[in-house]
């Protein structure tokens, strides 16, 4: 008996975890795509990429990739791909030096909402962010609604 028991609640936590992957975000309705979280761990652990550009898509009601940036580069070519007139998620792998001469590396999660954005799509991607950030697991944010917010210095700031 006990081990019926045993049994069962193992397949019952094992359906729910799956459940727990496919529910899309309660608040705004959006699912996360698992390439997203896929893409993610590339970056984090292998260091494929420098950043990666998530949007959300209206047809599909996820949030998806839309760019990935090669290791070599530059902190300019990820600000140049972020939209003027819409919002994004984003990570950014940021490399520095400590004054103790070593070298360090955190990831950054960047909600970017421009000023200019439709109210509409401002509201959708701030109710999906806390969700889709808790399931990449980042620990430093920045929230930006112009290029002033996202510059290097903030992200120093932030880093030591």
């Amino acid at each position: 008996m006990v081990e019926w028991l045993c049994v069962k609640r193992n397949i019952l936590t094992h359906y729910c975890s799956i459940l727990a992957l496919k529910q899309s975000n309660a608040v705004s309705g959006i699912a996360v795509d698992n390439d997203c979280k896929l893409k993610f761990l590339d970056l984090k652990s292998k260091r494929l990429y420098r950043y990666i550009i998530y949007k959300i898509d209206d047809k599909s009601q996820q949030i998806v990739v839309e760019k990935l940036g090669a290791p070599d580069e530059t902190y300019d070519a990820f600000t140049g791909s972020l939209p003027e007139k819409d919002c994004r998620y984003a990570i950014y792998d940021y490399d520095f030096v400590t004054e103790e001469n070593c070298q360090k590396s955190k990831i950054f999660f960047v909600a970017w909402s421009p000023d200019v954005s439709r109210v509409r799509t401002k509201m959708l991607y701030a109710s999906s962010k806390d969700r889709f950030k808790r399931e990449l697991d980042v620990t430093y944010e920045v929230q930006a609604t112009d290029s002033s917010e996202i510059e290097i210095s903030n992200l120093k700031e932030k880093a030591y």
